[in-house]
């Protein structure tokens, strides 16, 4: 089934002039946008991403010395994922001694969760968030 539309003859614009008003404007101040890309950036790698659920599915603080066994990587290089993870909010950590322990930031995770609400179909979600 064809549908005619009626065409308006071109007009000119000036230059510079916008063709049509905005249909969508955003919802998000660009501060709240700022720190949302920063946590989005810093979960954008792989380990870092594992790290995380890791740290949100155990019940207190890790030890960095228990992370390290889980991925194929040395220490310094798992204390830097975390380092990334802390300066954009998603964990935090307490010294003790030599050693630091690690948790997440609930609240980092929390305001990136708010704002992906249908982050998947409910159906075929495997999420822990239904």
């Amino acid at each position: 089934m064809a549908t005619e539309l009626e065409l308006a003859p071109k007009t000119k614009r000036a230059a510079g002039e916008c063709c049509t008003e905005p249909l969508v404007h955003p919802d998000i101040s660009h501060e709240r946008a700022a720190r949302m890309a920063a946590i989005a950036k810093a979960l954008g790698d792989p380990i870092r991403l594992q790290l995380v659920d890791v740290l949100r599915k155990h019940a207190g603080k890790v030890c960095v010395c228990e992370l390290v066994p889980l991925f194929d990587l040395s220490q310094p290089t798992v204390s830097h994922h975390l380092k990334v993870l802390r300066q954009a909010g998603i964990v935090d950590s307490e010294r003790k001694g030599l050693w630091a322990y690690y948790y997440v930031t609930p609240a980092a995770l929390e305001e990136l969760g708010a704002w992906l609400p249908g982050c998947c179909p409910p159906e075929s979600c495997n999420c822990d968030r239904t």
